[in-house]
């Protein structure tokens, strides 16, 4: 019996050490953020504004603002959020190396819109001059029954 133990305990053991180890790489990991969040840089917007035209009421509209960053540190987004719940703001999960491009993936969902809409994306990251705030602007067309 005492066996049988024995070998129940030993997977709990090897288990309970791996969580304790994955704690301990994201703690370094989250130290070596906040570090990078620390060290300012620069970046350059390649597209701040974004005119998508006219949409028909239901349909969604992807853009990728694109920017650069141009300093000589690693360019961390910490995040970006949206003025209206209609409209998602992806990060970038990975830091941005010196030279590099990167994107920010905004989503609207023209779902009970209807006339000129301008959505506003604020960012947040560790540039110097801050980022300028994206914006997403178009015409929403009311949807046309037909038979």
């Amino acid at each position: 019996m005492k066996k049988h133990l024995l070998f129940l305990m030993i997977p709990v053991i090897l288990v309970s050490c791996d969580v304790r180890r994955s704690d301990r790489i994201a703690d370094d990991s989250s130290l070596a953020m906040d570090q990078a969040m620390k060290d300012t840089t620069t970046a350059h917007a390649i597209d701040s504004v974004y005119d998508f035209g006219k949409v028909t009421e239901g349909e969604k509209v992807e853009y990728n603002f694109r920017f650069v960053n141009t300093g000589k540190k690693l360019l961390v987004i910490e995040k970006a959020s949206a003025s209206c719940g209609c409209t998602i703001a992806e990060k970038p999960e990975a830091p941005i190396f010196p030279g590099d491009t990167g994107f920010i993936k905004v989503v609207f969902n023209s779902f009970g819109h209807s006339g000129h809409n301008e959505k506003r994306i604020t960012v947040l990251s560790n540039a110097i001059p801050a980022f300028p705030i994206l914006i997403l602007t178009g015409q929403v067309e009311a949807k046309t029954l037909t038979d």
